[in-house]
């Protein structure tokens, strides 16, 4: 039988290069013992994945979702995300968030640059699981990931096919 799970913390990055979570290092969100994941919205079949995968190394415990997106937009342009664009991103989130068994609560975040707007949104020392597939090179993703695991984060980069 294996030990009981504890809520304190969650990994960092094994010897691969590779992100794994600690079982019993769990990190939870206050005294009630809720688990709160962060996945970062990439693509619609990319990140439908990953909540997949999310419900997969969540079971058995009490866990919620923020499905987080955030639209960089350039400098020249005004401060503000053209509407079209803002509700066609609402819309997906919306759609990601319902097809997944756990609480998801999808946020929309603008900023200049994509890994300044997650570090502004993110929760000291949150648990965030970041989707990737396979390449020969370093993807977006991944950059994000061990720039979140350098920030203090408890990251989980998950491979998918």
């Amino acid at each position: 039988m294996p030990p009981p799970l504890s809520c304190e913390r969650v990994l960092a990055m094994d010897t691969s290069r590779e992100y794994r979570i600690d079982p019993e290092e769990l990190g939870c969100d206050g005294a009630d013992g809720e688990l709160e994941v962060v996945v970062p919205y990439t693509e619609p079949t990319l990140t439908a994945e990953v909540l997949e995968r999310v419900q997969e190394l969540t079971a058995g415990l009490r866990a919620r979702v923020s499905l987080m997106a955030v639209q960089a937009l350039p400098y020249p342009l005004p401060f503000v995300c053209p509407t079209a664009v803002h509700a066609h991103l609402a819309e997906l989130l919306t759609e990601l968030a319902g097809r997944c068994s756990l609480p998801v609560a999808p946020q929309l975040v603008l900023a200049r640059d994509r890994q300044e707007g997650f570090r502004c949104a993110l929760k000291p020392a949150s648990l965030v699981i970041v989707g990737t597939r396979r390449r020969f090179f370093r993807s977006p993703d991944e950059r994000l990931a061990r720039s979140l695991a350098r920030d203090g984060h408890n990251v989980v980069l998950v491979h998918v096919a």
